[in-house]
C-alpha cells in the first residue's frame, strides 16, 4: 500500500523542495531556470515554495513540469514527490 501525504498542500511543498534541490545540484539560479523553462521568475519562485496564488498550493501545468525537468536535466518523475497526496472531493 502506498503511503499518502496528508494534503495537496503537503504534496506541493514537497514538489517545491524537489525542484529547489534539482536546481541547486545544477548550480543554476532561479532566474536562469525560469527563463529557460519559459515562465516568469515570480511563478518559478512560487513553485519552489509550493504555492500558486497566496494560500493556494502549487499546481503547475504539465507543459511547465516537463520544461522544468528538461532545463534541470532530470525526469518529471524525479521532481514529483514519491508519496501521493490525499485528495478528496471538495478539498
Amino acid at each position: 500500500m502506498t503511503h499518502r501525504l496528508e494534503s495537496w498542500d503537503d504534496y506541493a511543498r514537497e514538489f517545491g523542495v524537489n525542484l529547489q534541490r534539482a536546481r541547486h545540484e545544477k548550480r543554476l539560479s532561479q532566474e536562469r531556470v525560469a527563463s529557460a523553462a519559459g515562465i516568469s521568475v515570480f511563478t518559478y519562485r512560487k513553485l519552489e515554495k509550493g504555492q500558486s496564488n497566496p494560500g493556494t498550493a502549487a499546481n503547475p501545468r504539465l507543459r511547465t513540469l516537463i520544461a522544468l525537468a528538461e532545463v534541470l536535466e532530470t525526469s518529471p518523475e524525479s521532481l514529483l514527490p514519491e508519496q501521493l497526496p490525499g485528495i478528496a472531493i471538495g478539498r
